[in-house]
């Protein structure tokens, strides 16, 4: 079992304060070594030592009153040679809690600076489902010598949790529960829970089991508290309950914690044999990653990325989509190429004709947002999808009716051309039908190709919308206005 810290009593504002006091001591430190140094002497070794111990001795009783997810936060926003002074700092029985806490990249630069023996003096202040979400991180030797030192039910529970990817109960589940039998009183369960003296996190039910494990109930801690003492625990635990496999899908258990309001439930084996549990901190972490991956997905970037990574890296990190737009741009500019002529005749097709692709974009990436949306939540199936795409395409045609007049309008008192207001109205209605299209079935396409549909799909939609933009407008100012 990890050290146990109280949750800190403090907001965003004193999370940045304490960033800056961290900050003020490092650039003081830095300070004050250069003078000394600067100043020579024939005791400079000796003062140098005594001022870099009496600042460290500062920053480290700093660093020692903070919550690790506070010291995760501080290691995350500094650049990577402050930020392994800082971690030189911290104790070494905190480091394990830690790096769980910090981002995956920036674990990554504090795991490259530690040695194996570090490594798993951290990893063995873990509890096991812990070193299972810090295991994918270490290095292969680390895992082997960790299961090594283990005894057998941990090992063997550190295993099955490597065996589940990162998005299924497996991978998310604990070990650290309490189980009570059924034909007991509840003041014999009361007398058992006190002589454990410390619960586990997260604790609102006990498991009720009978022979090898086998699940047959919960008991809500709010029924053993007002409940008559003398009723045994068959008689007021719950039947109906929510419980897991470990193969289930994880983004499937969070939407069941957030529909049920749960703290806690059970995981099964397909023999109804209890074997773990989901907690709603790790939902909400796993919710958490999820959508900070989608953020970086639909922003066209590979992976995480630490904020003060290589520049190299960091180049090497944005290149995929930016080299999906460079081909796009081309597409698009050769669509403008093919009305050369047209934009020569009539100059102001070339200032209208971004409004055109610009709004459908907009359009697009709502109707997007909404289908990945759906998606997620698993509110679109086969037998919705089509009454969906109708709904979307009305949405577009009306949106294109009124905002077509509207830039119509506008172009024909701009330019005093009826016909070419005309043209600007069909074309936006156009492209926000093109755009309603595109929206929902890129990241349904995507989604039947088992892709994340939040993968680059802005980047698609934009290309779609800017390429047949530009192609109706100018299409239809070539017919009907040259």
């Amino acid at each position: 079992m990890t050290e146990e810290f109280e949750a800190p009593h403090h907001n965003q504002d004193s999370l940045e304060e304490h960033l800056h006091q961290v900050q003020l001591l490092l650039a003081k430190q830095k300070l004050v070594e250069d003078l000394v140094h600067r100043q020579g002497g024939p005791r400079q070794d000796l003062v140098e030592s005594i001022v870099h111990k009496q600042n460290i001795a500062e920053l480290q009783k700093k660093l020692d009153e903070l919550h690790p997810a506070d010291v995760a936060y501080i290691l995350e926003s500094l650049p990577l040679n402050e930020r392994l002074v800082v971690w030189d700092l911290v104790k070494a029985e905190r480091d394990g809690e830690i790096l769980l806490e910090v981002s995956d990249a920036v674990r990554e630069s504090l795991i490259s600076s530690m040695d194996n023996a570090e490594l798993l003096a951290a990893a063995e202040t873990l509890d096991t489902d812990e070193i299972a979400d810090l295991a994918p991180d270490l290095p292969h030797d680390v895992i082997q010598e960790l299961l090594t030192s283990l005894d057998a039910q941990k090992r063997a529970r550190l295993q099955s949790a490597l065996a589940f990817p990162e998005d299924q109960v497996g991978a998310l589940m604990d070990f650290d529960m309490v189980t009570i039998r059924a034909d007991v009183t509840l003041e014999v369960a009361l007398r058992y829970l006190r002589r454990l003296g410390e619960l586990p996190d997260q604790l609102d039910k006990l498991f009720v089991i009978e022979r090898d494990d086998h699940l047959i109930g919960v008991l809500p801690l709010k029924r053993l508290l007002t409940s008559d003492p003398e009723a045994t625990v068959a008689a007021i635990m719950v039947e109906d309950y929510v419980s897991f496999h470990p193969d289930d899908d994880a983004h499937e258990a969070a939407q069941a914690f957030e529909r049920y309001d749960l703290v806690m439930a059970p995981v099964i084996d397909t023999q109804n044999r209890l074997i773990g549990r989901l907690t709603v901190d790790a939902v909400v972490d796993y919710i958490r990653k999820s959508a900070e991956s989608d953020m970086l997905s639909m922003a066209g970037l590979k992976e995480e990325e630490d904020l003060f990574s290589t520049v190299w890296k960091a180049a090497r990190n944005r290149w995929m989509w930016l080299a999906i737009n460079l081909m796009t741009a081309f597409i698009a500019s050769r669509v403008i190429g093919i009305f050369e002529g047209s934009i020569e005749k009539l100059a102001a097709l070339a200032a209208l004709m971004p409004i055109i692709a610009g709004i459908g974009g907009n359009s697009g990436n709502q109707t997007t947002a909404l289908i990945i949306r759906g998606l997620a939540l698993g509110q679109i199936t086969q037998s919705n999808a089509r009454r969906l795409l109708f709904k979307e395409l009305g949405v577009a045609v009306l949106n294109g009716i009124v905002w077509g007049l509207a830039v119509g309008v506008f172009a024909w008192l701009l330019y005093q051309n009826l016909a070419l207001g005309g043209v600007m109205a069909l074309a936006m209605l156009l492209n926000m039908i093109v755009a309603a299209l595109a929206g929902i079935l890129i990241p349904l396409t995507m989604e039947r190709m088992n892709r994340d549909p939040a993968l680059g799909s802005s980047v698609l939609l934009t290309a779609t919308t800017d390429s047949m933009g530009f192609f109706i407008f100018l299409g239809l100012a070539t017919v009907f206005l040259l």
